[in-house]
């Protein structure tokens, strides 16, 4: 039997690639588009982020979509694209190439299939991922629950858990930012 080895993805062929995804164990791991409201959530979260980015005027606020380049991590990931999230810098002197590094604030809204046993392990190997690359805050959005699940770098294995009626964070990645839990699930 002869077995044919591909040859290992790279960033440049992730450049090329035209749907969302990320880069991991030399593959490019190809990620389903969102439904209504996990995307009407991500584009909130994004949308609070960047009026507070325009206020404060330091770092970026960045939609879904958008990649973060990291050195090869011992999962072998070397890229991340969350839902939402912020940079501090530096910036790429390509306005049109990926972020090198992590985001500092990242936001993973659950889609419908991002629920039971496998996903969990998933999701969990990811914020560790995150972690791993620089991350210091990683929300765990919950669209079913309608709830966020705070991670912090300081305390990665345990969030703070935010509901309905209640204002979220992401200290200390973004200082000062807070949004109400109720605004992003309307």
């Amino acid at each position: 039997m002869v077995v044919i080895q591909q040859p290992k993805a790279t960033l440049d062929d992730l450049y090329r690639t035209p749907e969302k995804s990320e880069l991991i164990g030399g593959r490019i791991v190809y990620l389903m588009s969102t439904g209504r409201k996990p995307g009407r959530v991500g584009g909130r979260i994004y949308r609070s982020l960047d009026d507070y980015a325009s206020q404060v005027g330091k770092g970026e606020a960045f939609p879904d979509g958008v990649g973060y380049t990291v050195s090869v991590l011992p999962s072998e990931r070397e890229s991340f694209s969350p839902e939402a999230s912020y940079h501090r810098g530096p910036f790429p002197a390509d306005p049109m190439r990926f972020i090198k590094g992590s985001p500092h604030f990242a936001a993973e809204v659950r889609s419908e299939g991002d629920y039971g046993p496998t996903a969990e392990s998933e999701m969990a190997d990811k914020r560790a991922d995150y972690f791993q690359a620089g991350t210091e805050v990683v929300w765990d959005v919950d669209t079913k629950a309608e709830c966020i699940h705070v991670y912090r770098a300081t305390n990665p294995n345990n969030a703070t858990t935010y509901h309905r009626g209640e204002t979220v964070n992401a200290e200390p990645a973004v200082p000062g930012w807070s949004v109400a839990v109720d605004w992003i699930f309307a």
